[in-house]
């Protein structure tokens, strides 16, 4: 029997998450409705836009550019700065949503999931009465694919949108998918676009209709990968997680300039290990493993990790780990990103601490737990590490992500 996937996609969703919390506190002003976009620093206008709304996108406005250039574009822009606790407070409700609707889901990130549906007599109704649950309860829209599989399902969502519910079964494949850009399949990127391009491949059609031996023959088990997947062909299950248990946290942020000097950028991996750390402390788990990646002015990226004979939760501890494995890795090239992520997360009462570092590390313990309800009360730039008096990088920064596979 055939399976019924929905992949739900939130429209906008920083952006929309913010308008909906402004909306709930009493604000007349819709973000959604005006040129506006969420990302950097209003005051500074320095950073790179993470979401921007449709009245934005007419004026050109594109995620991932700088806020230079967005405002280039549209001068009257309204920019909101990121808050990523509350994003993470609405997707988690969006995830206790849908267990009323199915008990099988797989978070696919922040904004996006997959469930399986196959239980319901009427997939589209069901669909629609889902959006407008979610539109009615949580304040923000979603658009809805239906499929019998995974890839169709996301590549339905990502039709016409905001607040739409589509559908693309296989039997829809060649009115619905193929007369599409090849750029909209999924896996297609800009440089694989451009190879196919000059194959003569200009649409979905044109790759489901070319030879896939010559597909290999170029491209390698990438060709064929996507040959099948403009047929529609895909068998991956939904990996539904426990009750959306975290298995990673990571933090990673762009540099505003290139950086080559060993000093500043410790201080980034310090902010960064401060924010996870954070969290870490929030959710009371602690971490084995710890990794840490850097990406140089040409895009190339180099990550190296280690595992702990005991986790931590502690700032301090994180960030000297995180500080060995970049020397371990990093030559003295300039960087534009620097990451740091933990993962193997076990419950804070289930480590046993080294006899000869019990006093030290209950010690940071506490300074840490004292810390974190100084901020949470009075604001992050309470308490500072004096590593950060007078300098520009910011003691906390980036945005965490989690994971939950």
């Amino acid at each position: 029997m055939n399976r019924i996937i929905f992949h739900v996609d939130v429209n906008s969703a920083y952006l929309s998450w913010e308008a909906a919390r402004r909306l709930q506190q009493g604000d007349e002003l819709d973000l959604r409705t005006i040129p506006s976009i969420i990302g950097g620093d209003p005051n500074t206008r320095r950073g790179i836009v993470l979401a921007r709304s449709s009245p934005a996108k007419l004026f050109g406005v594109t995620t991932g550019e700088s806020i230079h250039q967005a405002l280039s574009k549209c001068p009257t822009l309204y920019i909101a700065p990121p808050d990523h606790p509350l994003y993470s407070s609405c997707s988690k409700a969006l995830l206790d949503l849908f267990d009323q609707y199915s008990p099988t889901i797989q978070p696919f990130s922040i904004d996006e999931s997959f469930l399986d549906m196959s239980h319901v007599t009427d997939p589209v109704e069901t669909a629609y009465a889902m959006r407008d649950h979610i539109r009615d309860q949580l304040g923000f829209t979603v658009n809805i694919g239906i499929s019998t599989n995974k890839l169709l399902a996301k590549m339905a969502s990502d039709f016409e949108k905001p607040n739409k519910v589509h559908t693309l079964f296989p039997s829809e494949i060649a009115t619905k998918l193929w007369p599409l850009p090849i750029r909209q399949l999924y896996m297609v990127g800009p440089a694989s676009e451009k190879n196919l391009t000059k194959m003569g491949i200009r649409t979905i059609g044109d790759l489901a209709k070319a030879d896939p031996h010559e597909l290999s023959r170029h491209l390698k088990s990438y060709g064929s990968l996507i040959y099948r997947y403009s047929h529609g062909l895909d068998s991956s299950p939904i990996e539904a997680i426990s009750d959306h248990e975290t298995k990673s946290i990571g933090n990673s942020t762009t540099l505003p300039q290139d950086v080559s000097d060993v000093d500043t950028i410790k201080m980034y991996l310090l902010a960064l290990s401060e924010t996870v750390a954070r969290r870490l402390r929030s959710i009371d788990k602690m971490a084995y493993v710890v990794t840490v990646q850097a990406k140089d002015t040409e895009f190339k990226t180099r990550s190296h990790q280690k595992k702990l004979l005991s986790p931590t939760d502690n700032t301090t501890a994180l960030y000297q780990t995180a500080v060995e494995l970049f020397e371990n890795f990093w030559t003295g090239y300039a960087l534009r990103l620097v990451g740091v992520r933990v993962t193997d997360l076990v419950d804070n009462d289930q480590y046993a601490l080294d006899l000869f570092s019990i006093d030290t590390v209950e010690q940071d313990r506490t300074l840490d737990a004292t810390i974190d309800k100084l901020r949470q009360k009075f604001g992050d730039d309470t308490i500072l590490r004096a590593t950060f008096a007078g300098r520009d990088v910011k003691p906390m920064i980036g945005h965490i992500k989690e994971d939950d596979d």
